[in-house]
């Protein structure tokens, strides 16, 4: 477990980035039915407003994840997750100043902004990250207990929004935000291709010292080897092609996100509106299903994933997690009553399981050189529905 044991400081900067990230969402809700539908409980105004969002930003971030993603084999994942953690701080701040119309504007089209730089390289900086630190053989653990402290953060930061007020909630959000990017430049330890302490080669140092260093970083059959020095070339789509049908995992794994991604991104987007105007829900309501959700969550990633990923292979944990999904969905599509969303929200236990076990099974199918492209190529299929 030393592996493991060095990737500390990584969960809690990735703690930090989602606690401040998902407590704005109990509240975002209200503050744009305000904005955009002052006084009514059902507005399509809002809803089309966040499927523009959605859409806008995984095109973005199709783009800009690949980029920033092959960036960080040449300067490290540090540098490059210090861009997303940044950024996101800016969306929480404009609300902290003012909620006016005006100022909700102002946040949508920065939020979009903000969205492509941040909603797909976070996660795949993070998962490179974990895959260049951890072997094969304890990778679906360290997938699971990264998913299960970023669904910590998600359970603490919503908690949070429950019992705080709206104007602090933003406020909060970004001074958290801020030290998130502190943390992660102070404490963080660097990982990829030239990053030093890892194996890396510093190009100040000699070639022959290099050499060494670079053998005695790959000579573990434990470890992931160090991805190899950047080319100066980004990936280009035949190249990303190549990877996706190297081998019937890829193939699989991008097929079953593709349809999943369709879904689970449907269903956010309209959620909390439907739930508004179905049922009258409001922050403190969004806040207690969300609390729901991200508990099981938490506990199926912290607990669950990895107790059965000593017992049963990934595909097994496929078929739970997708089965668990599947009802909770169909729950929400047929709720006839105010608490059978929460009753819904407990299968997420199970949903939890879907990506993780996507993750390692599609990690283990490519070359320790190809990590950040199998996860692009995921985050790909899953941005072009959020």
């Amino acid at each position: 477990m030393k592996d493991l044991a060095g990737l500390g400081n990584l969960f809690v900067a990735a703690f930090l980035f989602h606690f401040a990230s998902y407590m704005v969402i109990p509240a975002i809700t209200d503050v744009t039915m305000d904005a955009v539908c002052p006084g009514r409980d059902e507005c399509s105004v809002a809803i089309y407003l966040a499927g523009f969002q959605s859409a806008i930003t995984g095109l973005g971030a199709l783009v800009v994840t690949p980029i920033v993603g092959n960036l960080s084999d040449k300067y490290g994942r540090k540098a490059l997750m210090t861009l997303p953690v940044t950024v996101a701080v800016l969306p929480s701040f404009i609300l902290a100043c003012n909620r006016s119309k005006v100022y909700f504007y102002v946040y949508y089209v920065v939020r979009i902004v903000a969205g492509v730089f941040c909603d797909g390289t976070m996660q795949c900086l993070l998962l490179a990250y974990v895959a260049d630190q951890v072997g094969a053989r304890r990778r679906a653990a360290a997938f699971g207990l990264l998913s299960g402290v970023s669904m910590a953060g998600f359970v603490s930061g919503t908690l949070a929004a429950r019992f705080l007020p709206t104007s602090s909630t933003f406020q909060v959000a970004t001074a958290v935000g801020a030290a998130t990017a502190i943390y992660l430049r102070a404490f963080v330890p660097d990982s990829g291709a030239n990053s030093l302490g890892d194996g890396a080669c510093d190009p100040l140092l000699q070639a022959s010292s290099c050499s060494t260093a670079t053998s005695s970083s790959s000579s573990s059959d434990d470890l992931s080897p160090m991805l190899p020095p950047h080319k100066g070339a980004l990936p280009s789509l035949s190249d990303m092609v190549a990877l996706l049908t190297s081998s019937m995992t890829m193939s699989g794994a991008a097929i079953v996100t593709f349809f999943y991604s369709l879904g689970e991104y449907g269903l956010q987007t309209a959620l909390l509106y439907y739930l508004k105007a179905q049922f009258g829900y409001s922050k403190d309501e969004f806040a207690n299903l969300l609390l729901i959700a991200g508990a099981a969550g938490m506990l199926s990633q912290l607990t669950v994933m990895p107790v059965l990923a000593r017992f049963v292979d990934e595909e097994i944990l496929l078929i739970l997690g997708l089965l668990g999904g599947c009802t909770h969905v169909f729950l929400y599509g047929i709720a006839w009553s105010y608490w059978v969303p929460y009753f819904a929200a407990v299968f997420v236990i199970l949903s939890a399981l879907i990506h993780p076990s996507i993750r390692t099974k599609a990690s283990k199918s490519v070359g320790s050189n190809e990590q950040v492209e199998c996860f692009l190529q995921l985050l790909i299929f899953a941005l072009n529905f959020n």
